[in-house]
């Protein structure tokens, strides 16, 4: 006896149902690529923390840093396509790493299935008090007028602040010293003395500086005004539209996740940013947030890779 087709059909579409709401039946592990208490493991944290919720499974967070974000993204890329290892993706792993570095081990187009860019964290550039200075056009002329006599100081040598101000210095045809610090801490304690006078560093970590009087913040990167610092004008409204050195916090799996994990996952991640209670712990770490879909956000890969190569390419930097 031979069953109808459309109730094999019926049986087919139920039991794929039931496994796609089988998952997640486990623990779910984020990869965050770098050290626990840093922006990216702070946004980790605070979305991983609403997803569990919204899963029905704990979303652990487990930090491999190491080697500019590129440990923790090779171990995403190499984790078998299950949903159950996933990671976290950001300007460091998926845009500029590879172009700094001759061996990175994995391809960041290939072997990840993008989910979703969590947040961005946009990046300001400030200045000490006693630099003469008070909007961006000034800056730009001052530093344009004495080549190689100012110095800005960054988070680190590569990373989104020396690379950023490397692209805005090709803009505007300036050139400066590049001083790396290992993180912003040290970066800005040396602005904040005068030692070096101008900053480039992801707005956050500047903000308290800011607000002590410290230091004279000029534009922000992003699309529009922060909403925490409303009179900062944007790098776009002085003229710099195509300037845009944001760091981003997007979720990512292996390649070859299944449709419906994706979807799954998206599901949670976007709904967690989009929760009030999270989107303010967002804030406060100055990450705003996004949650934009999968094919945006590979879209988003695809430029951040192709921005950040021409920026390198044309500072004359070589892969290491």
């Amino acid at each position: 006896m031979h069953m109808p087709f459309h109730i094999v059909l019926a049986f087919a579409l139920a039991s794929f149902a039931a496994l796609a709401h089988a998952y997640p039946d486990r623990p779910v592990t984020l990869v965050v690529p770098f050290p626990a208490g840093g922006p990216t493991d702070i946004v980790a944290r605070v979305v991983a923390q609403k997803m569990s919720s919204l899963l029905g499974q704990a979303v652990v967070v487990d930090n491999r840093a190491g080697a500019a974000g590129q440990i923790g993204a090779a171990s995403v890329a190499k984790a078998k396509p299950d949903g159950y290892t996933v990671g976290i993706a950001t300007v460091s792993t998926h845009g500029t790493a590879p172009n700094l570095y001759a061996k990175v081990p994995y391809d960041a187009l290939k072997e990840f299935t993008p989910i979703s860019n969590l947040a961005s964290s946009p990046s300001a550039l400030a200045v000490h008090p006693a630099v003469p200075a008070h909007t961006l056009a000034q800056f730009v002329a001052l530093v344009r007028a004495n080549p190689g006599k100012f110095a800005y100081a960054n988070a680190g040598a590569g990373g989104i602040g020396d690379l950023g101000m490397t692209w805005f210095l090709q803009i505007v045809g300036g050139n400066m010293l590049s001083v790396s610090y290992k993180g912003s801490a040290p970066a800005l304690v040396d602005v904040v003395s005068g030692q070096v006078p101008v900053i480039f560093d992801n707005f956050p970590s500047t903000l308290v500086q800011v607000r002590a009087g410290k230091l004279r913040p000029l534009a922000i990167t992003g699309k529009s005004r922060n909403a925490t610092a409303p009179d900062l004008p944007t790098f776009a409204e002085a003229g710099y539209a195509e300037f845009d050195a944001t760091a981003w916090y997007g979720l990512i799996g292996p390649a070859g996740l299944r449709p419906e994990v994706v979807a799954r996952l998206h599901d949670a991640a976007a709904k967690s940013v989009a929760d009030p209670a999270v989107a303010a712990k967002l804030a406060d770490a100055g990450a705003f947030p996004l949650g934009n879909t999968p094919e945006e956000f590979a879209a988003q890969i695809r430029g951040e890779l192709a921005k950040w190569a021409q920026v390198i390419r044309t500072a004359g930097i070589k892969p290491q």
